[in-house]
């Protein structure tokens, strides 16, 4: 489906018919739904996809349409950040639709909208994302070396993805670089990475590489935990502990003196899932509670069978399943914690 067309959204997203709040059981309340709009990337990176991958035929695709009512029947219910991401979410066409769509709802229950992008295409989409309400953005990048990248991402121009960034950065984005910390591979760019960071004005968070999906590597022979990482640069850079907050997994320090912020996501060496506040939502309408489990609830079956009824049922029914925490382990032998790659959930 193309353009939407708010008119049929009616009651879904009215703040006044709530299901109920979002609370899981075990206490926490949801406040961040992270979208994968499409499961289709134009990159390849080694960590995240196998080189010749199978995506989803389109026909299984939830619509932009049912994206956006899904969306708003979670910000009615208290859900005030979306994410949305991929794969590469500006690979999906019209997608620019779907943002203006929830942009709308910034300031109106909604706290934030952001995205997480590989910003191949991010130059020609920066000012849209602007327009559409969009503030912040991620941007991920695991080496500004030209041929590691290539390498990383098995074809990927990195001047492209610099170019798009800075465009974006200009257009008033903030933006903050994803590295996946990687053994052997990027472990020697972290810091050269950081220091660009604070030049250009931008965050860099870290993030351990996870056991998701079969990939044509070991993870064991890239993982890196962060707790060394942090060592390293804390004795280059004066690094005080922030309270800076996105809504995520990240805890944030302050490079003193300056306006960047580097994050650690460490669900290996530093487990967060205490307060997590985040579900996830698939491109072909799959909830997961955990990016960590398997559990999930159908939202594309319940929505077009039941329509707002059948919805609520189907999120409290996901929220009473929602684990205490994830079961990621990278060792030696082990199998990925579970089948589906990152791109089928969305980072």
């Amino acid at each position: 489906m193309g353009c939407i067309n708010a008119s049929t959204v009616g009651s879904l997203a009215d703040p006044r018919s709530t299901g109920g709040s979002l609370i899981d059981q075990h206490g926490r309340t949801i406040r961040y739904l992270r979208i994968s709009v499409t499961d289709r990337c134009d990159l390849r990176c080694r960590y995240c996809m196998a080189e010749q991958m199978t995506f989803l035929p389109r026909a299984k695709l939830l619509s932009l349409e049912e994206i956006a009512i899904i969306a708003e029947r979670f910000i009615a219910r208290g859900v005030t950040r979306i994410r949305l991401s991929g794969g590469e979410p500006l690979v999906r066409r019209d997608v620019a639709d779907l943002v203006r769509r929830l942009g709308s709802h910034v300031g109106h229950g909604l706290d934030e909208l952001t995205m997480t992008t590989n910003a191949t295409r991010l130059a020609e989409h920066a000012a849209t994302l602007v327009d559409a309400g969009v503030r912040r953005i991620n941007v991920s990048l695991d080496s500004r070396d030209p041929e590691r990248f290539r390498y990383i991402t098995r074809h990927g121009d990195v001047h492209q993805v610099i170019h798009g960034i800075l465009t974006a950065r200009d257009a008033g984005l903030a933006i903050k670089i994803n590295m996946v910390a990687l053994k052997g591979l990027n472990e020697d760019e972290i810091a050269s990475m950081l220091e660009w960071c604070v030049a250009e004005g931008l965050d860099l968070s870290l993030i351990e590489t996870m056991p998701l999906g079969a990939i044509d590597e070991d993870r064991v022979d890239r993982f890196l935990p962060l707790t060394e990482v942090f060592d390293r640069l804390s004795a280059r850079f004066p690094l005080v502990r922030a309270g800076h907050r996105t809504g995520g997994p990240a805890r944030y320090w302050q490079v003193e003196g300056t306006d960047t912020r580097l994050g650690l996501i460490s669900p290996l060496t530093a487990n967060f899932c205490d307060g997590c506040n985040r579900v996830r939502l698939t491109t072909e309408g799959k909830l997961y509670m955990c990016l960590g489990h398997e559990d999930q609830v159908d939202l594309k079956a319940a929505l077009r069978d039941g329509g707002v009824a059948g919805l609520d049922a189907a999120i409290n029914a996901g929220l009473a399943a929602k684990p205490a925490r994830h079961d990621f382990r990278i060792e030696a032998g082990s199998a990925p914690a579970v089948s589906r790659h990152m791109s089928v959930t969305g980072g």
